[in-house]
């Protein structure tokens, strides 16, 4: 076991390009020095380009692993991505809160891929308000922002989620700022600037923003540093080349 790099986990499906889920956040775990666990939660036929298909995993083997990682390592912070339903993911939430109070979680909704692949569906929504009070930070984009709220407007929609937890409105998709990511927090907004102009969209910048999050708070920084710190990896990672894979460097 590590002495020295705090662990931190990543519940999330396996993406053979390797740019998204749990590779993804594996390779953004190791250039922050944290110690990556992982559970899979699906088998996916994709590329950076394409989605065709995906196989859940058993969800009694998912909590199995789970509280066996929780049992065994001292788990600082933990990144959630792709789920079948919000059932799912309570029953999940559930688990872990069971073992670890102080595990901070972050939740990244991905609930279609670029491609429109649908993930998770409006009729678990009921679900969402006990979601949102064991999570820590839910980093949805606008698009995902829309799914998560049956509300009228972004302000509602973001008020009404951000009440129960802190939310990461990402910028990658903003109608009128591209690139400028909102942290709402304690009925405070805090604007999130882009440091580079024109980035090169990549295949699973969502998943690698979470990771980072995930890291840098397991390292000790508080939301608002970790957030900060986070953009600053994923624009490296958007500017990492002229692909949709992108490189993963410090």
């Amino acid at each position: 076991m590590s002495e020295n790099r705090p662990f931190v986990l990543t519940l999330a499906g396996m993406d053979p390009s390797g740019g998204a889920g749990i590779l993804a956040d594996i390779k953004t775990f190791e250039q922050h020095k944290v110690y990556g666990l992982s559970v899979n939660t699906a088998d996916t036929l994709q590329t950076e380009q394409s989605f065709l298909e995906i196989h859940w995993a058993d969800m009694d083997f998912v909590l199995r692993s789970l509280t066996n990682l929780f049992e065994v390592y001292e788990i600082k912070a933990m990144k959630i991505g792709i789920v079948p339903s919000l059932e799912y993911l309570q029953k999940v939430l559930n688990t872990v809160r069971s073992t670890s109070e102080s595990v901070k979680i972050v939740w990244d909704p991905v609930l279609r891929s670029s491609t429109g692949f649908n993930f998770v569906t409006s009729d678990n929504v009921q679900f969402l308000e006990r979601i949102l009070e064991k999570t820590d930070l839910i980093t949805p984009n606008y698009n995902e922002l829309d799914a998560l709220s049956n509300k009228h407007t972004y302000e509602e929609k973001i008020a009404f989620l951000s009440q129960k937890c802190p939310l990461l409105l990402k910028g990658g998709h903003h109608p009128k700022q591209k690139g400028t990511d909102f942290l709402y927090t304690n009925q405070k907004e805090i604007v999130l600037k882009p440091a580079i102009h024109d980035p090169v969209e990549k295949h699973g910048s969502g998943c690698v923003l979470a990771a980072s999050i995930v890291s840098h708070l397991a390292l000790g920084d508080e939301l608002v540093a970790a957030c900060r710190k986070a953009k600053n990896y994923v624009e490296n990672f958007l500017t990492s080349n002229s692909s949709l894979l992108g490189y993963h460097h410090v």
